[in-house]
């Protein structure tokens, strides 16, 4: 199917038709924020899921029933997309919400309140290649095509949730950041205990090393793959189908250069030069 069929545009960006509804926009340019919410915002493919699991197990102090029974898209639910069958202002404080909204789409109560917000980056080469499996397993995504199509597509923001160079340099250019985190996708992997102890203090959830340590084991990829409340297996195959491609992959970093040619890499290289020239974030990647 094509991106008319699909897709519906919301403030310049690509959005999904079946679940960006109109209520469920309304519902979050609507939303009332509270001081201690905290908000995680990522580019797709960037870790969102990973960092769905962190969270809660730190706000719990380590108890692990909440992300062994409770599905991260309810344990964590997306603002923009039908998060109000949640009754999210019956949650106690500090609730946890995810969003994929680039920084000019927040809306104007989120702006005014200025809830904590986790931002978390991935080298969008890696983004890129995780986009591509998902794009070929997810009915609800438009067919990446070729490699050098979806490339195309993927450089010039024509996927959903737009560039990932409008949504980087958008958070990174924040108006106030004293309530914003900047962690990256490379960081949690050089040093997941480290960054769940960042993580803890930002939240104001003091954990000792035992219990970081054992939050940081049942964060290590491989054992959150398995947790049927993580891995997206209870979405049917019909949206997703895992056969095609799993929806936790690899949990790697480099994966691209498994799969982009030389050309490919070297335009990438460049077209990523250019667009972020005036940016002044030192990212692990580079």
């Amino acid at each position: 199917m094509t991106e008319e069929e699909l897709y519906t545009v919301y403030k310049g960006v690509y959005l999904l038709k079946d679940i960006h509804t109109q209520e469920s926009l309304k519902y979050y340019e609507e939303f009332s924020f509270r001081p201690d919410d905290i908000l995680i915002v990522t580019y797709p493919k960037s870790g969102t899921v990973w960092m769905q699991q962190i969270v809660p197990l730190i706000l719990s102090q380590g108890d692990p029933v909440v992300v062994d029974t409770v599905p991260n898209w309810d344990r964590v639910p997306w603002l923009e997309s039908r998060a109000f069958i949640h009754n999210l202002d019956q949650r106690p404080s500090p609730r946890v919400f995810t969003t994929h909204f680039q920084y000019n789409m927040m809306s104007t109560g989120f702006l005014k309140v200025k809830p904590r917000v986790i931002y978390v980056m991935r080298n969008p080469r890696d983004v890129f290649t995780s986009y591509s499996h998902f794009s070929r397993m997810a009915s609800f995504l438009v067919s990446p095509g070729t490699q050098s199509e979806f490339l195309n597509k993927f450089l010039d923001g024509k996927v959903i949730f737009g560039s990932w160079f409008d949504h980087v340099k958008g958070w990174l250019s924040a108006a106030e950041q004293q309530h914003i985190m900047y962690i990256s996708y490379e960081e949690m992997i050089l040093d997941l205990e480290a960054s769940v102890t960042r993580l803890a203090h930002f939240v104001d959830t003091p954990l000792d090393s035992e219990m970081i340590r054992k939050i940081t084991d049942r964060c290590v990829f491989k054992n959150m793959k398995k947790n049927k409340m993580s891995n997206y297996s209870l979405v049917p195959c019909k949206m997703m189908d895992q056969n095609v491609s799993e929806f936790l992959r690899k949990g790697i970093t480099g994966d691209w250069k498994n799969h982009l040619t030389v050309a490919e890499a070297e335009y990438f290289d460049e077209f990523y030069r250019k667009k972020m020239l005036d940016v002044k974030y030192t990212f692990v990647w580079d």
